[in-house]
């Protein structure tokens, strides 16, 4: 083999408006440049707990089980469900979209009996529905996704779902993949058990770590567990430990993902959850606007429409693929379509992190002109 057909890497320079990955920070990027370390080593230790220190504040938690999974946001999900089932218990999981349907498979796969409650993609649940199937059956656990990024669309009033599930004694999990760091999500407040994220979308890190947080309240559902963790490399009775005041060795961990994630939260705390929230927010209204005026209306109603994520119908004038790869080549702009029901339906168009910004809105509004005119 010649070592000279491989050549220098040097991809395209992307902005990537997609539903993730996001934009890096560039402050991230200089960040992952930084030595690699031992993973026991006792400076990373001390980084350890700056981590878990910066996504108690992210996540608006005391948990002391706040810590990234070495994996992407998918790895959150698993860690979040195979930690708290045992084949045979009973699990309640609200649908209204793709990430809906993963929970569905994994908690299958785990023994779980699987209720579901299913809403066409694009609406989002009423909290007495969900009280009324909790109060059908015992349940350990009911999971919905937060922000679901097939659809774009927010499940309102979690704290007054989380009130039923607790009151018919129902653990609560949450997927908030695409909200964490771009609009508000509030675990203590809300009195989630057990929610997850992931490093990519509005942290504006690479893929590779999935941050998760557990209440007190799960804490004690893991400790008496009758059998083991279905999952070693997921197992938070292990995990912890490497996590907590015993540094146990279990697995090494990504040195530099943890550098990378690190400095997206600083980034986060320096600019703060409120003012962040507003940006995203407001970045979205203004892409909101201009899609109305090209005839690509929001598929989301405004009252549960997502502000890191926007879907739009298709108008008839723009072909789906061909348009989107008009936009990748002509312009560098990547976006996604739908997928499921709403494949070639409608396109997903992300404003997350450091990818929120007004001038990103502005480019992508004029490249869709030109692609329609």
């Amino acid at each position: 083999m010649e070592a000279s057909q491989f050549k220098d890497l040097n991809p395209s320079p992307r902005l990537l408006l997609g539903p993730g990955p996001s934009l890096v920070h560039p402050r991230v990027l200089r960040a992952m440049s930084t030595p690699v370390i031992g993973h026991l080593d006792p400076e990373f230790l001390a980084l350890m707990n700056e981590v878990q220190a910066l996504l108690r504040y992210v996540f608006q938690t005391q948990n002391e089980l706040t810590i990234p999974i070495s994996g992407t946001g998918s790895a959150g999900m698993e860690a979040a469900l195979c930690n708290f089932i045992e084949p045979g218990d009973n699990v309640l999981i609200a649908v209204m979209g793709y990430f809906g349907e993963r929970m569905v498979d994994m908690a299958r796969r785990y023994g779980a009996n699987v209720d579901r409650l299913d809403r066409q993609w694009g609406e989002i649940f009423d909290p007495a529905e969900i009280e009324q199937q909790l109060s059908r059956k015992k349940y350990k656990l009911l999971a919905f996704v937060h922000a679901e990024t097939s659809t774009g669309a927010e499940q309102l009033h979690v704290k007054e779902i989380a009130a039923a599930a607790h009151k018919h004694g129902a653990l609560v999990v949450m997927d908030c993949v695409t909200s964490l760091g771009g609009m508000p999500v509030r675990v203590d407040e809300w009195d989630v058990d057990i929610a997850y994220s992931c490093s990519q979308k509005c942290l504006s890190c690479p893929p590779g770590l999935a941050p998760l947080t557990v209440s007190p309240r799960a804490r004690e559902v893991l400790r008496a567990r009758k059998t083991p963790v279905a999952n070693w490399y997921l197992d938070l009775t292990m995990v912890e430990k490497y996590w907590g005041n015993e540094r146990t060795y279990h697995h090494t961990a990504p040195i530099t993902m943890n550098y990378a994630l690190r400095e997206g939260l600083r980034i986060v705390a320096e600019e703060g959850l409120e003012a962040r929230w507003a940006r995203h927010r407001a970045n979205a209204e203004a892409l909101w606007a201009g899609l109305e005026e090209l005839d690509l209306t929001p598929f989301v109603p405004p009252s549960y429409r997502l502000t890191p994520l926007t879907t739009c119908a298709l108008s008839p004038r723009l072909d789906d693929v061909a348009g989107r790869k008009r936009l990748l080549d002509e312009y560098n702009i990547e976006v996604a379509g739908g997928f499921g029901p709403l494949k070639g339906k409608i396109w997903r168009i992300g404003l997350m992190g450091y990818g929120s910004r007004r001038e990103n809105v502005t480019l992508l509004l004029a490249a869709l002109r030109k692609l329609l005119s």
